[in-house]
């Protein structure tokens, strides 16, 4: 009943989902569960879940156990659970453009030419430890990095998870790729928990649902953890300003003015992020109403609890021989699937997936 998991890019996110597999371990039906939206997902406990191999570029992590490379800066996830030794070597992964050049510096970015050559066959080593999966927490803008790890999943016959802002579950052709090799692949852009994308959609489709016409509508965000020092380069922004805008206005029968994505970093909020949302509209009688909604979050957190249903999700479509894209699991869990759908109806397709009656 394991479910061998390969992880790239050490970072809070991958910090706080180690943590979290640690913190829900004994966890069962009978126990109250804050955190979790499914303590049994198929026959499925967070217990399940096995580390069994990891891809940095930070030479101070490179080397160390994954239970101690979680805690090398520039990490500053909050520590929520004690990690054991793990036995798990974090590797050198490729770098290609999953660093961009301000951020060689932050994430003390190998630079050494015999290092460099050594960088991991990812391929082998997701063939020699039997991953039955890869989950891809690389930064944003890491396009031809990230479809070199799914290109190695497809080569080394491991499913892929995909929950930063490239696009592969939802690109027709790479979902093509992952049906014709037998192989599940879910993403893309991961939702948190409760973040700001979630809040949002589902506000505007209040405002729709209510009869509120929608005339223009804002979501800005704020934090100080590395993603969003890696996103101070509008370069790197383009695949993140379509995912987050178009579970939005997806939900929207037709066009206002929307501006949604990353406004700033502030170093001292470190893994806080603070997001404000704007929805202006006209109600009854053409009166005007305007929603302004701020939440706070540990940002890193907050999805980790989103990539544990999807690992079980995955593994329990390889059991079952479902290939190419997940749409059940992909609607619900983030925020560029294959196919949007309001997050009522993905949270029953997920059910319904669950008992066997969806991608078959």
């Amino acid at each position: 009943m394991e479910i061998r998991v390969a992880l790239v890019g050490i970072g809070n996110c991958a910090s706080a989902l180690i943590q979290g597999v640690e913190y829900y371990k004994n966890i069962n039906e009978d126990m109250k569960v804050p955190g979790l939206m499914h303590v049994n997902f198929g026959g499925y406990y967070v217990h399940n879940i096995k580390f069994v191999a990891a891809f940095d570029v930070n030479r101070k992590k490179i080397g160390k156990d994954l239970s101690e490379a979680l805690w090398v800066e520039p990490n500053v996830c909050a520590k929520f659970a004690d990690v054991p030794f793990l036995g798990v070597s974090v590797l050198p992964g490729p770098i290609l453009d999953g660093v961009a050049p301000h951020m060689k510096a932050p994430f003390h970015t190998y630079n050494d030419e015999k290092a460099r050559v050594r960088a991991s066959n990812v391929t082998q080593s997701l063939r020699e430890t039997k991953a039955d999966m890869l989950v891809n927490f690389l930064p944003v803008g890491s396009h031809n990095a990230t479809l070199l790890y799914a290109q190695a999943c497809l080569d080394a016959k491991c499913a892929f998870i995909n929950c930063i802002p490239e696009f592969v579950a939802s690109d027709e052709e790479w979902s093509n790729k992952f049906r014709e090799k037998g192989l599940p692949v879910a993403g893309d852009d991961i939702k948190s928990q409760l973040g700001a994308t979630i809040l949002h959609r589902n506000l505007v489709k209040l405002c729709i649902d209510r009869g509120i016409e929608v005339e223009e509508t804002y979501q800005l965000n704020l934090g100080g953890n590395t993603d969003f020092l890696n996103m101070t380069v509008e370069d790197r922004l383009k695949t993140k300003r379509i995912s987050k805008t178009e579970a939005v206005t997806s939900l929207l029968p037709y066009k206002v003015p929307t501006r949604i994505g990353p406004s700033d970093y502030v170093p001292f909020l470190k893994d806080k992020k603070i997001c404000y949302i704007y929805i202006k509209g006209r109600k009854f009688g053409d009166q005007p109403v305007i929603a302004r909604v701020k939440l706070e979050v540990e940002d890193s957190p907050n999805s980790a609890g989103v990539a544990i249903d999807v690992i079980r999700a995955v593994k329990l479509a390889n059991d079952r021989g479902i290939a190419g894209p997940l749409t059940s699991i992909s609607s619900y869990a983030f925020k560029h699937p294959p196919v949007q759908v309001p997050d009522d109806l993905a949270r029953k397709w997920v059910e319904d997936f669950i008992n066997e009656k969806r991608d078959r």
